[in-house]
């Protein structure tokens, strides 16, 4: 079944549920496949870099505006600029980067997108002491965690990441 389709026959389901609970009946199931919820670890960041970059960008623009503020042209669209600036930095600092490793696949948000790896297209796992770094089959691509740069666990990581590769027959190097 497709996603959207499995995500509105639960949520009809939980909707039928609370009837049937509030009449006494007994509770129905969705289908019988696996819940996205279990059996899965996440592993969560906070992205510290970028937002700092942002701030900065913005406190710049509002001393450059401040400037010319003698001549009086344009001031809305300055603060408008500095506060567009403040409030994306915001954004990207309380959202934040994660690692879902499920039983099957790996998700990760890139690009304002969540982003799913099958097991099957994993070539290899890099674990090193500040980074993990997954390499995918056939693809120059990789997705790179690090300590430094997005705050990850990436001890507790690599070992979640060790089980699965285990589980699923992919190589994982140790640098």
């Amino acid at each position: 079944m497709a996603r959207s389709w499995e995500r509105m026959v639960q949520r009809n389901t939980q909707q039928i549920n609370k009837q049937r609970k509030k009449q006494g009946k007994e509770t129905i199931y969705a289908s019988k496949s696996k819940s996205p919820g279990k059996n899965s670890e996440t592993f969560k960041g906070r992205n510290i870099a970028f937002p700092l970059v942002l701030l900065v960008l913005g406190t710049m623009f509002w001393m450059v505006g401040s400037v010319d503020q003698a001549k009086g042209n344009g001031m809305l669209m300055n603060w408008l600029g500095v506060v567009l600036y403040y409030l994306l930095a915001a954004l990207l600092f309380f959202r934040r980067p994660y690692l879902k490793v499920e039983n099957a696949r790996l998700s990760t948000i890139k690009f304002n997108r969540e982003r799913y790896l099958p097991a099957s297209d994993i070539e290899k796992i890099i674990l090193s002491r500040g980074a993990v770094v997954i390499k995918h089959k056939g693809k120059r691509t990789k997705w790179i965690f690090t300590r430094l740069m997005n705050r990850y666990d990436t001890n507790a990581m690599g070992t979640r990441l060790e089980a699965f590769a285990k589980a699923h027959q992919i190589e994982v190097v140790h640098e």
